[in-house]
């Protein structure tokens, strides 16, 4: 039976349990059309209060791709001539996680913390490949 995809899913990194989710949204222009597409990953430490979520943001603009139907996966984020993750990918999901880790985001504090995912992208998936290519084929 496949995963419903808005239950959060587990993510145990260095030894701390996180809860990460994945949502896609936009806002409506005029007409009601659909205009801004934004892909946030959601990672809360657990357990729960122990500590405040980090929201990664990756909001649609030029030389960028957000899913927002096909030809993209539901997950697929990226530059359109450089880097790119599937935010659906745990390994994507931990690579962006030791990236914002590394930059200073501290999973104890206590408030909510939105990162642009822009800023991340291309570490993690250096990370991610690199992890990959160690792993062998």
């Amino acid at each position: 039976m496949p995963r419903h995809a808005k239950k959060p899913r587990r993510l145990v990194a260095d030894g701390r349990v996180y809860m990460w989710t994945m949502r896609h949204s936009h806002r409506r222009g005029h007409g009601g059309r659909s205009m801004d597409c934004r892909q946030t990953l959601t990672l809360s430490p657990q357990p729960a209060g122990t500590g405040g979520p980090l929201r990664i943001v990756f909001a649609e603009g030029p030389g960028r791709y957000v899913p927002g139907g096909a030809p993209l996966g539901s997950g697929d984020v990226g530059f359109v001539q450089g880097a790119g993750l599937n935010l659906h990918e745990p390994g994507a999901v931990r690579a962006l996680l030791d990236v914002a880790l590394a930059r200073g985001w501290r999973p104890e504090e206590r408030r909510a913390v939105e990162v642009d995912g822009w800023l991340l992208l291309e570490a993690a998936a250096a990370a991610q490949s690199g992890a990959a290519g160690r792993e062998g084929p």
